[in-house]
C-alpha cells in the first residue's frame, strides 16, 4: 500500500503534515506547540502545565463549557498534555468533524481567554497531578532518573512541585502564553479520511496569521549522573538505571533499538526471563530507548522488595553488561515479528499515524514512510547488532533508587 503523505511549511514557520487513509471513516490530529517545561524559568516549575490547563478554559467565542459541549457534539475524543519539549493537543473524531474541531483548537492556541477567576481551579488540577505522583512511586523514580541523566532543562518534569505551583500568578500564565505559544517550531498533523487540498486551505486560514515570537534561551546545566537514593518508608524498592544511548535521528539508532528490544520487549525477553521468571526478583522489569532531539539514553527499571533490592540491581546491571556478548537469531526473529505487528496496527489507526508523523518531523525533519521503516527493521541482522554492541558497550550507569535503604552501585 502506497502512503499518501503531504507536507506544507507555512510562512510563519508552522509545519502541516497529513496522511490520507481513505479506507477509514475517522480522522485525527496532533498539534504540538513548542511550549514545554524546558522553556520555564527554573523557579517556575509547572508553569507550562498550568498554562495548558488554562488555555482550554475558553477561547475565541466559546467559554470553557461551550468548548466541552461542542467537542462532545462533534464526537471528538480529545486530550492535552505538557511535556518537557511541547504542549500537545490531539484527538480523534468522525472525519466530517475534523474541520470544526481544528477551528476550536486554532482558537485555543491563539486566542485563549485565560480567565483569572478560573486560575485556582486550574492550579488545583495541577496540584492533584503532583500529589498523585506520591502514590505512583515508579513514575516518581523514573522522573528523577531522567532529571539526573539529562539535567536541567532537558530532564525537567513538566509537573512542577507543590511549592512552585502555589507561587505562580495569573500574570505568569499570561506571560508564558505570550512568549512561547507560537508557530515557529510548532507542528500540526492530521491523518485519516481527509481531503488534502481542503485541509491545507483550512489550516492556512486558521493558523496562517499566527505570529511567531522569540522565547528566551534557557541555560543548560551539566547532568549530575552517578547515584542517588530517595528515602521512602516502603516495603518495596524501586530501581532505575540509565546509560548513554542514541537519538532517534542517529543512523545507528535501530542497532541499539534492536539490542534493547532483545533485552526487554515481551515475555520472552532476557530481563523478563532472567530477573522475573528464573529468579523471581521483581514484579516489574523493563528497559527502553529514550530520545531527545540531539541525545538519547537507555533506561531500565525494576520494582522489587526491600529484601531483594540489592540482588535485583546487581542482576539488572549484569544483564545490561552482558549485551556486548551478542544476541541470537531466535531473539532477533521474535523482536522483528513484534515490531512488524506494531507497524501493521499503526496503519489501521488515524490517531497513531497523526502522532507518528508529527514525531518523525520533530526528530528527523521529515516523515519516514512505513515502507522505509519496515526496510530498516528487515535489514537488521544478528551480525550488524552484535558488531555495534562490541564497539559501543553500555557505559557508566546512572542509578536512582527509592525505598528504605540505599543500595551499593554496581561496578
Amino acid at each position: 500500500m502506497t502512503q499518501k503523505i503531504h507536507t506544507q511549511v507555512l510562512n510563519n514557520g508552522l509545519v502541516l503534515l497529513a496522511e490520507e487513509m481513505d479506507w477509514l471513516e475517522s480522522a485525527a490530529f496532533a498539534l504540538l506547540v513548542p511550549a514545554g517545561a524546558a522553556l520555564e524559568a527554573a523557579s517556575q516549575a509547572g508553569l507550562g502545565h498550568l498554562t495548558c490547563e488554562m488555555v482550554e478554559r475558553g477561547a475565541g467565542e466559546r467559554d470553557s463549557r461551550q468548548i466541552i459541549t461542542d467537542l462532545e457534539n462533534l464526537g471528538a475524543d480529545t486530550s492535552s498534555t505538557c511535556s518537557n519539549t511541547h504542549t500537545s493537543f490531539g484527538g480523534a473524531m468522525p472525519a466530517e468533524s475534523l474541520e470544526a474541531v481544528l477551528s476550536i483548537y486554532a482558537d485555543v492556541v491563539q486566542r485563549p481567554h485565560l480567565p483569572e477567576d478560573q486560575l485556582e481551579d486550574a492550579r488545583l488540577g495541577c496540584l492533584q497531578d503532583v500529589r498523585a505522583l506520591e502514590d505512583d512511586l515508579s513514575q516518581k523514580l523514573l522522573l528523577e532518573l531522567r532529571q539526573r541523566f539529562y539535567a536541567d532543562p532537558h530532564g525537567r518534569s513538566a509537573l512542577g512541585t507543590v511549592e512552585s505551583l502555589t507561587a505562580l500568578t495569573h500574570r505568569d500564565v499570561q506571560r508564558f502564553f505570550q512568549t512561547v505559544y507560537q508557530p515557529r517550531g510548532a507542528i500540526i498533523s492530521v491523518a485519516g479520511k481527509i481531503d488534502w487540498p481542503r485541509v491545507r486551505q483550512l489550516v492556512e486560514k486558521l493558523l496562517g496569521n499566527w505570529q511567531p515570537t522569540t522565547p528566551e534561551v534557557t541555560r543548560e546545566l551539566p547532568p549530575p549522573r552517578g547515584y542517588r537514593h530517595l528515602l521512602v518508608d516502603s516495603s518495596q524498592t524501586h530501581i532505575g538505571l540509565g546509560y548513554e544511548g542514541l537519538p532517534y535521528a542517529d543512523q545507528d539508532y535501530f542497532q541499539l533499538r534492536g539490542a534493547v528490544g532483545v533485552l526487554a520487549d515481551g515475555m520472552s525477553s532476557r530481563l523478563f526471563t532472567e530477573v522475573r521468571e528464573k529468579r523471581g526478583l521483581a514484579y516489574t522489569v523493563f528497559a527502553m530507548c529514550h530520545s531527545l532531539k540531539d541525545r538519547g539514553g537507555v533506561f531500565a527499571y525494576a520494582g522489587t522488595t526491600a529484601e531483594r533490592a540489592q540482588e535485583t540491581l546487581d542482576v539488572l546491571s549484569a544483564e545490561l553488561r552482558k549485551l556486548p556478548q551478542g544476541i541470537t537469531a531466535e531473539e532477533l526473529g521474535r523482536l522483528k515479528g513484534k515490531i512488524k505487528r506494531s507497524l501493521i496496527l499503526q496503519q489501521e489507526s488515524s490517531p497513531s499515524r497523526a502522532g507518528s508523523i508529527a514525531f518523525d518531523w520533530y526528530f528527523l525533519g521529515r516523515v519516514r514512510p512505513m515502507a522505509e521503516l519496515s526496510k530498516i527493521i528487515d535489514e537488521l541482522t544478528v551480525e550488524s547488532i552484535n558488531d555495534w554492541l562490541k564497539k559501543h558497550p553500555p557505559g557508566e550507569f546512572t542509578v536512582v533508587t527509592l525505598g528504605r535503604e540505599p543500595l551499593i552501585m554496581p561496578v
